[in-house]
């Protein structure tokens, strides 16, 4: 018998999500879920069509359909090492630099208690970063989206942890992203600012609002695709939750990809249409941390770390080069 605290959630199967993956579909409609977590859920029978089980990730769903998926109550839980992979592109007795897919969220929360960097970090890292930032981030000093893939560098001792945190917090630490937004950005360098908090209407988003905290992006537009979409770098001198999707968003230029705070224009080339159908990612905003800056804890050393766009990016901006 299902817990009273369950929640059952109806998703219907619009003209525009027909045809897609079952598990691309569920991450498209509930993105605050991971894919791990989601896989899960396939697996062990929660997921149901007119009452029939669906445990095949790869099923393509149908317009007009009602797909039901059972979400168990969240367990407040540890976290627990999980034997993931990690892209370390550097390590020592002191921090560990990792380049984080899309899709992989960075610690446990309610629906994600499982799969996350930490699990992962924990695996890796052993007894050595327990209790440092506390029980549920241990070790994490700033944080990526789960759709937000790139560079990210974790504590693994107090003394890393203090320095790392002072240099966030001091705007010390340089981080640079890439990103695709809809549209041709104009102009094409700026600074956008505006306080950012929590949206009143949707606890699930952010807003640029009286009452937030102050936050600043420096931007610089490095290629524009026609009329479509725009290439940007963006430099943050803050960092706020969803800083760059908000900012973007609020120049009417939201991420290509980004459920949340925009939608895929009405008019776009149909060949573009088409692959973003079959090859981009439910729910992935076309963001990447692509630079990463700071003071070594110890050696006192600046370390600079670069990492390329991945394939996904890179597939989608050679689309966007072609003739349509």
């Amino acid at each position: 018998m299902l817990s009273s605290s369950s929640s059952i959630l109806t998703l219907m199967v619009e003209p525009d999500t027909q045809g897609l993956r079952l598990d691309k579909f569920l991450a498209l409609m509930v993105p605050e879920i991971s894919r791990t977590r989601l896989q899960e859920l396939i697996d062990k029978g929660y997921v149901r069509l007119n009452g029939e089980v669906l445990q095949t990730a790869s099923l393509k769903v149908k317009e007009g359909q009602s797909i039901e998926m059972t979400v168990p109550p969240s367990v407040e839980a540890i976290p627990q090492p999980e034997d993931i992979p990690l892209e370390i592109l550097y390590e020592d007795e002191d921090i560990i630099v990792i380049n984080k897919p899309a899709g992989m969220v960075v610690h446990p929360a309610p629906g994600n208690y499982q799969g996350t960097l930490v699990n992962a970090l924990l695996n890796h890292c052993g007894e050595s970063l327990s209790g440092i930032n506390g029980v549920k981030r241990p070790g994490i000093v700033h944080r990526l989206d789960k759709e937000t893939s790139g560079l990210l560098v974790a504590a693994k001792n107090d003394k890393a942890h203090k320095s790392l945190s002072h240099q966030l917090s001091t705007r010390d630490m340089g981080r640079v992203y890439q990103a695709i937004v809809w549209g041709m950005l104009f102009p094409q360098e700026g600074v956008i600012e505006g306080a950012i908090g929590r949206d009143p209407r949707n606890r699930k988003r952010m807003a640029i609002r009286e009452g937030g905290r102050f936050a600043r992006t420096h931007y610089k537009v490095l290629t524009f695709f026609g009329k479509t979409a725009s290439l940007v770098e963006c430099r943050l001198e803050t960092g706020r939750t969803h800083q760059i999707r908000v900012h973007l968003t609020a120049k009417n230029h939201p991420l290509l990809g980004d459920s949340v705070y925009g939608k895929t224009p009405k008019v776009i080339p149909e060949p573009l249409k088409e692959y973003l159908k079959e090859n981009w990612t439910p729910g992935r905003q076309a963001l990447h941390a692509k630079e990463l800056r700071f003071i070594h804890p110890s050696s006192k050393e600046e370390l600079h770390f670069q990492i390329d766009l991945p394939e996904d990016m890179r597939n989608l901006i050679n689309m966007l080069n072609s003739p349509q």
